[in-house]
């Protein structure tokens, strides 16, 4: 089942830590993958013990080579494939990060957050409707 090398866009891909080869090789040729500080390229050959780094901002995921595959398995192999050796200060971050909220939405873009739909409903409460010289005779 193992082989004792692997490409390491297949192997990421593989041990679905991507949810697509392509995104695998998408995320080596941005630089996300590394590998001892060193950027990995998708051809790059991995063999069991090394250990790789893939970048999912906000945090950067450290794994180790268990066994070097090129073949999708199921979830419940992932152990027998790879060992999280991500550092807890990583994880750190990522709690961080989902506390604060929407880090990447900018003030006033997108769909409103529920503390900005109320303060929009309070303004239009707030303000007077005018209608111009037009007479509406809702009585009808």
């Amino acid at each position: 089942m193992s082989n004792t090398e692997a490409r390491i866009d297949k192997w990421l891909w593989a041990a679905r830590i991507f949810k697509t080869r392509t995104l695998a090789a998408a995320a080596c040729k941005r630089g996300q993958v590394s590998m001892g500080g060193t950027q990995l390229k998708p051809s790059r050959m991995v063999k069991v013990g090394d250990v790789v780094d893939v970048r999912k901002p906000p945090i950067t995921y450290s794994f180790r080579i268990l066994q070097a595959i090129e073949h999708r398995v199921g979830a419940k192999l992932i152990p027998e494939v790879l060992e999280n050796v991500t550092a807890p200060e990583q994880y750190e971050l990522l709690e961080m990060s989902r506390i604060s909220g929407f880090i990447d939405r900018a003030r006033g873009t997108g769909r409103p957050t529920k503390k900005e739909r109320r303060q929009l409903d309070e303004f239009q409460e707030d303000a007077p409707y005018y209608f111009g010289d037009f007479e509406f005779d809702l009585e009808d």
